[in-house]
């Protein structure tokens, strides 16, 4: 469960989030819409504190995962990003290989000796519907694979330590239509493991894969709720004007 009370964020003197405030059930895919510049992406940093390496921000209000408050001066922030995965717009391979690419984070973390980290691996790479395509060239170099493919291997290297929530700030935008079919195919099968939130410039494509959309707009939450509701039937008007492509 992931809950956002009463959020303010500022950069500098500019307020980017005005008090947004919602709830996120665990193993659904909630999706983040509205115009460049609104704040999805902004809000979706809040939820694995990444927006604390920004200089000049300020966060106000309460973010709770399973009911623990996240910004608390106790919570230590490299477990928190280990337990909620980040998966960015452009596919950001290391310069080593496959393997270790997906086995990174578990060296850096210790979790696991030789045998205990290759299970992983391959676990990971399938989970990513990613193994058959390089379980014979674990040695080459990721740079070697294809973008869609490099974002598959950036999705299994988040899932390798096991987290409970993964976010993706737009992570099919720089595919092409094949790729970026797999990459929703791939979001619909792990929500049965996994929370997922996803910012999409997409509108198709969030009714495609998610569960549940909210859509900011000018840092607030204009409205929040179930997919399938939201585009059919839309409470405000300034969603329906969105939605239909009116203006954005």
């Amino acid at each position: 469960m992931i809950e956002a009370k009463n959020i303010d964020f500022y950069y500098g003197n500019f307020q980017a989030l005005k008090n947004i405030s919602m709830k996120i059930e665990p193993k659904t895919v909630t999706a983040f819409i509205g115009p460049s510049g609104c704040g999805k992406s902004t809000f979706l940093r809040i939820f694995n504190r990444m927006n604390d390496l920004i200089k000049d921000t300020q966060m106000e209000g309460e973010c709770l995962i399973n009911g623990q408050n996240i910004y608390d001066k106790s919570i230590n922030i490299d477990n928190l990003r280990k337990d909620v995965g980040m998966v960015f717009q452009k596919p950001n391979p290391f310069p080593k290989s496959i393997f270790e690419n997906v086995a990174y984070g578990l060296r850096v973390n210790n979790m696991g000796d030789k045998s205990f980290i290759g299970q992983r691996v391959e676990e990971s790479l399938k989970d990513a519907a990613l193994w058959d395509e390089v379980k014979d060239k674990l040695n080459k170099s990721a740079y070697e694979l294809s973008g869609g493919q490099q974002q598959r291997l950036c999705i299994a290297r988040a899932l390798a330590v096991k987290p409970s929530i993964i976010l993706m700030d737009e992570p099919a935008s720089a595919l092409d239509p094949i790729s970026t079919s797999k990459i929703e195919e791939l979001i619909h099968n792990l929500k049965n493991q996994y929370t997922i939130v996803i910012v999409t410039h997409n509108m198709q494509q969030a009714a495609r894969v998610s569960d549940n959309t909210g859509f900011f707009m000018l840092g607030e939450l204009i409205e929040y709720s179930n997919t399938k509701k939201m585009f059919l039937n839309p409470e405000k008007e300034t969603t329906q004007n969105y939605i239909t492509g009116r203006f954005g």
